[in-house]
């Protein structure tokens, strides 16, 4: 992720110069204002790209994980949701999140999990997955921990008992 990040912004600099002009239609109060800005994590993650690319492999690694498949419940909804559709799903949750300009318009995570009875060790299972995923991108430490962040914000609706 770490050398994803890296060449769009040389891209970036390389296609738009090396910072913002002043023009007669951008006073130099905004462009100052636009380079004091903190950017959102989802531009700091990238944007879109790299974000699914991320969630394909965190995807991918939770369908194979054997201990979370081991819940039937869970093993029944792998097999009746497409894989590009969760996969297109929660990028787009993922982009929300973290500031970018996509919708999320699935269904509530409460909605969602209800019937999957899922556990306190499933999610810390899941959470393993997750971690191993973000390491796998090289996603920076701040980063990684907003990221964690969003996921721990929905744990409420998906953790069944809490």
């Amino acid at each position: 992720m770490n050398r994803i990040l890296v060449i769009f912004l040389g891209l970036t600099v390389l296609s738009f110069g090396c910072g913002p002009a002043e023009t007669p239609e951008q006073p130099a109060e905004e462009v100052q204002a636009e380079e004091t800005a903190e950017p959102s994590l989802y531009d700091r993650l990238g944007g879109a790209h790299p974000i699914a690319s991320v969630v394909d492999d965190l995807i991918d690694r939770v369908a194979a994980n054997d201990a979370l498949n081991a819940n039937p419940a869970v093993d029944e909804a792998r097999k009746r949701v497409p894989t590009p559709g969760l996969k297109f799903h929660l990028t787009a949750m993922v982009c929300q999140a973290a500031g970018g300009p996509q919708q999320y318009t699935g269904r509530s995570m409460i909605e969602v999990h209800q019937n999957m009875n899922i556990t306190e060790e499933e999610w810390e299972i899941f959470l393993v997955d997750v971690n191993t995923t973000l390491d796998k991108f090289q996603v920076p430490e701040q980063e990684q921990s907003e990221l964690f962040a969003i996921v721990e914000s929905t744990k409420g609706d998906i953790v069944m008992g809490l």
